[in-house]
């Protein structure tokens, strides 16, 4: 008597004409993120691995497969690049990874917008956007590997976020094209705020094929550093140059001692414990960058203008937001790092609190950003020395009560990683729509346990 297949093995057969990763080896990796930057989630999410791993090339091959998934239960866990943080694309249940990076069409640029598929890398479209003077708003370190499907699943903000604000800043995201996991599937354009419903929920509750996205105009960007002596100097300037509305800049960092010196690469022009300051300034306005610098008592160390970066192929913009933290990584293996975002107003000294609080412990690395609202604010990604998982839990509760929001970056779960907890229920009407079966990336929303595995 034949034994009867699985429902992985159905699937397999079915779709046998798509393209399967069938090494164990590489279905491993594709199960995984960069969620080793938490000691927490390393141990939570031990072992856990997709089935299967199939990429798709064109809708109509998602079509079916997400079809197949509906109608044998199959749950379904989409990923891009696998460079997000928080176990997003680690199958809690098993069952299939939808690999999107074949999926990665520049649909078209126009001026102060693009479309393109979901699998596309950031870098394609601001190397399609900038011949035209455009440029990405929001870019995160990542920018080269990641997707853009990613960004809006599982990202925040990045480099630009200083003009315009995290993605989910009204008119970042100006639509999107979903498809719901049905056995006869629904592709649905969401525009404007009814497209944010979906942003970072990490493919919970809606499989996004194609964004639209805001466009800034284009700058030659020139990256430095500014080093000081003095702690409180370097923050002064950091914040003198983000305050500074005449002079256009792409990203404002600030690295307080230790950070620097675990940027190895960078060592020659960092002293050793130096405080920094990098940023991207409009080369126009490279003179009053330098006044602003000397005033406070620094002095620049490096400098590169928008064409000799291009040349290099180099960027400073892969020394910031969560880029510190893997440089750092890879000096010292126990560090783990926080999401940490300050009080308009009071940034400033909730940050030099914060740092004399925990010193030698938590490493301030801030990123200046405008919030939602368009105020200028910190949000800073520190540096953790990891000892114990109720050392670190006690350092978050203690800065929550200070005062400070921290969203949690120590959990695969969505609403237990967000400051506010619950979710709005437009977001949960959106799961309900989009994915009736409760197939999407399963256990990741408190409110949808996962499934058993389906083996």
């Amino acid at each position: 008597m034949n034994t009867p297949l699985s429902p992985i093995e159905q699937l397999r057969l079915d779709l046998s004409d798509l393209d399967w990763v069938t090494d164990p080896s590489r279905i491993q990796r594709l199960s995984q993120d960069f969620s080793w930057f938490s000691p927490v989630l390393t141990r939570q999410l031990e072992g856990k691995v997709a089935d299967a791993v199939v990429r798709p090339r064109t809708e109509e091959h998602i079509r079916r497969v997400v079809s197949a998934c509906a109608r044998l239960k199959v749950p379904l866990t989409i990923r891009g690049s696998g460079t997000g943080n928080y176990g997003q694309t680690t199958p809690l249940a098993g069952g299939v990874v939808l690999d999107m990076t074949g999926y990665n069409q520049l649909l078209w640029v126009r001026p102060g917008v693009a479309r393109a598929q979901a699998g596309i890398r950031l870098h394609e479209i601001e190397k399609a956007a900038q011949p035209l003077g455009q440029e990405l708003r929001c870019m995160p370190s990542t920018f080269r590997s990641a997707t853009l499907g990613g960004l809006f699943g599982g990202g925040f903000g990045g480099v630009g976020s200083i003009n315009y604000g995290p993605l989910a800043a009204r008119g970042n995201v100006v639509g999107l094209k979903a498809m719901s996991i049905e056995t006869e599937p629904q592709v649905v354009e969401l525009r404007g705020a009814e497209a944010l419903h979906m942003h970072h929920l990490w493919g919970t509750n809606g499989l996004v094929l194609e964004l639209e996205i805001a466009l800034a105009p284009a700058q030659p960007w020139l990256e430095t550093l500014s080093v000081f002596d003095d702690f409180d100097a370097a923050l002064a300037f950091a914040d003198a140059l983000a305050r500074a509305p005449g002079l256009a800049k792409r990203e404002v960092a600030f690295l307080a001692s230790p950070v620097p010196d675990h940027l190895t690469q960078l060592a020659e022009h960092l002293p050793k414990g130096c405080h920094a300051v990098l940023s991207l300034v409009a080369e126009a306005g490279e003179e009053e960058l330098n006044a602003l610098v000397a005033a406070h008592g620094g002095r620049v160390s490096y400098r590169r203008t928008a064409e000799e970066v291009a040349k290099s192929h180099r960027t400073l913009m892969e020394f910031t937001w969560n880029h510190t933290t893997l440089h750092a990584l890879r000096v010292d293996k126990n560090l783990t790092y926080l999401q940490t975002t300050f009080t308009p107003g009071e940034y400033v000294r909730q940050i030099t609190e914060l740092s004399r609080r925990y010193e030698g412990e938590v490493l301030m690395h801030a990123e200046f950003l405008r919030n939602l609202e368009g105020q200028l604010n910190c949000s800073a990604l520190q540096l953790v020395r990891f000892t114990t998982e109720e050392r670190l839990q006690q350092i978050i509760d203690e800065h929550r009560a200070y005062g400070v929001r921290i969203n949690n970056p120590h959990t695969f779960i969505v609403e237990d990683g967000k400051a506010g907890g619950e979710l709005p229920a437009a977001s949960l009407a959106m799961k309900a729509r989009f994915d009736p079966l409760s197939l999407l990336n399963p256990g990741k929303l408190r409110g949808w346990p996962a499934p058993e595995a389906v083996r």
